[in-house]
């Protein structure tokens, strides 16, 4: 059977642990928490509500890793190198894309002291930051335009869909 990507769908369907999506789902709201609650610390962790909200992140890779094996380690005989890639970033780019673009629109509604370069960044340079944010690939530090030194000023959780992106290749080079 072939599904609408043209890739071959697995006739049997393994068991689905809705517990692990479960704890994915916390880990991803811990996460998002953290950071919406991120600028009210004024630059002192302490300050931070939820203290280790960071840890969510290692929590949710190693949830992820375990996700992706189990889907794919049965399917390589059946499925190229490529495919793999192409499904990872079908399910991957939109996220990176569409956070690049909320970022790009929310940009100067961040005024402020937290993030000071924000008032001297021109719109042609945030434009530009946005589209190259839609490619992922970490950017030199004179794109900064918030002034954090962050590889991905206008999306800085993106750095996780980088690594895992990273992760993905190294577990379909080495690890299968």
């Amino acid at each position: 059977m072939t599904t609408a990507s043209g890739l071959a769908s697995d006739s049997q369907s393994k068991n689905h642990y809705e517990v692990l999506d479960g704890l994915r789902g916390v880990a991803a709201l811990l996460v998002v928490a953290f950071h919406t609650l991120e600028p009210n610390d004024y630059g002192i962790r302490f300050n931070q509500i939820i203290n280790h909200g960071y840890l969510a992140v290692d929590f949710f890779f190693l949830l992820s890793g375990f996700v992706v094996a189990y889907a794919y380690d049965d399917r390589w005989p059946r499925m190229s190198q490529w495919d793999f890639y192409k499904r990872r970033l079908i399910r991957l780019q939109p996220m990176i894309i569409l956070g690049s673009l909320i970022g790009a629109a929310f940009f100067y509604s961040q005024r402020g002291t937290v993030f000071p370069l924000i008032a001297m960044t021109p719109p042609w340079k945030m434009l530009l930051v946005m589209l190259l944010g839609c490619t992922l690939l970490p950017l030199p530090i004179r794109f900064d335009i918030r002034g954090w030194d962050e590889m991905h000023p206008l999306d800085g959780p993106a750095w996780s869909l980088f690594f895992e992106y990273v992760a993905n290749i190294l577990y379909a080079v080495w690890l299968r």
